[in-house]
């Protein structure tokens, strides 16, 4: 079969590799009908996230149809079924997923041996995402096999297009996430920095939880367009000051709600000094992240509101503002999704036109032009903000 994969930083190749099989009888292998390149792939593509090797398949947003299943799945899916494979693989037996916390399971990680050393203890298996996280291959592909699958999927109707549904496996619940996390209450001003792909779905899910006023921050005009198209007043960072903006917009109390939907890879500028010492450090390896849009949230968030953390950190950051954070009450929830715990809802209000997440999408290509699709994805050339393969 045909699958982007993963030669080294910045060289990601359309091979011809070997068709998935099933290796467990809990497994099921999906015949992908539909996926999407995601900005984490592009921590692994400039390889700021360590455990990739060459040879790994890419990909963590897949949907498709059911072609084989394993004994062990115990008719939670048959030949024909349509499914959306969320990027958490789960076994829902363990405590964590009895809990909800799917993006923590205890089981799923076959090397959970290299998480423990990293983050202190395991994660859950994700597809295509380091040997950090299992392994597995990614579903950037025509076939895909998916473990724990009696648990891992998202089972969806016929009759809505892939391009409403796709989403489903990670921005759409990650951006809800990022939203739920905060409690919003009706006065509340949420302000969201980054307009990518979750920063899109942070926004339009901010304003279905019901805030008065979102905010949205960003630098390319077309972010800056789709995120005012869906409710929100927006502030382009390279011509405003975001802190007297949003002063301004929330007469001088900040918003009592941010959204970091940025993460490790924030925009590196002269006007923003610690952003330029950010990428010296990274390089030197003396620092892995770059917290900018933390500083940022914790300086202007209201005291006693909450910080809501969705953009993906892989290990160290410097020069946080704890004095801060501790003395403003502030608190901060973070984590990888918990997708399976949101897409019962998530589907529903999709079904019932509530909303339609493909209004995010801007290019669609076949899977060969794939390694092509992840430099302008990256550049943000041709007014790029997602991309769909097809197989």
């Amino acid at each position: 079969m045909k699958a982007l994969v993963w030669h080294g930083k910045e060289d990601i190749r359309c091979d011809t590799v070997t068709d998935p099989e099933i290796q467990d009888p809990r497994d099921a292998i999906v015949k992908v009908t539909s996926c999407a390149i995601c900005g984490s792939d592009l921590h692994l593509f400039h390889n700021f996230i360590p455990g990739m090797l060459p040879g790994d398949i890419m990909g963590h947003e897949t949907m498709g149809e059911v072609v084989e299943v394993g004994s062990g799945v115990n008719g939670k899916l048959k030949k024909g079924d349509r499914i959306v494979v969320p990027f958490t693989i789960i076994c829902g037996e363990c405590d964590q997923c009895r809990r909800g916390n799917f993006s923590v399971c205890e089981t799923t990680n076959r090397k959970r041996h290299l998480a423990d050393k990293v983050f202190g203890h395991t994660t859950a298996g994700l597809f295509g995402y380091t040997h950090l996280t299992g392994g597995y291959p990614g579903g950037q592909a025509e076939y895909l096999r998916v473990p724990f699958a009696n648990a891992t999927h998202i089972k969806v109707p016929a009759g809505i297009p892939d391009e409403q549904l796709l989403f489903l496996s990670d921005i759409f619940p990650t951006g809800w996430q990022a939203a739920v996390q905060c409690d919003i209450e009706p006065t509340d001003t949420v302000a969201i920095w980054g307009c990518g792909p979750v920063g899109q779905m942070a926004i339009r899910s901010a304003i279905l939880l019901g805030a008065n006023q979102v905010i949205a921050i960003d630098c390319l005009p077309e972010r800056l367009s789709m995120a005012e198209a869906g409710g929100a007043t927006t502030i382009d960072f390279e011509t405003e000051s975001v802190v007297e903006r949003l002063q301004e917009l929330t007469d001088g109390k900040g918003p009592e709600k941010c959204i970091d939907c940025v993460g490790m890879e924030s925009h590196v500028m002269p006007s923003l000094p610690d952003t330029l010492l950010d990428r010296a450090k990274q390089m030197v390896m003396a620092e892995s992240d770059r917290p900018h849009v933390l500083r940022e949230m914790i300086y202007v968030c209201r005291p006693g509101g909450i910080i809501s953390v969705a953009g993906v950190y892989s290990g160290l950051s410097d020069m946080l503002p704890m004095g801060a954070f501790m003395n403003k009450g502030l608190t901060m929830r973070t984590g990888q999704t918990h997708v399976n715990r949101w897409t019962d809802d998530l589907l529903r209000r999709i079904e019932e036109g509530e909303i339609d997440p493909s209004f995010v999408i801007t290019h669609t290509v076949p899977l060969s032009e794939g390694p092509e699709m992840y430099q302008v994805f990256r550049d943000k050339r041709d007014s790029c903000v997602k991309v769909v393969l097809k197989p």
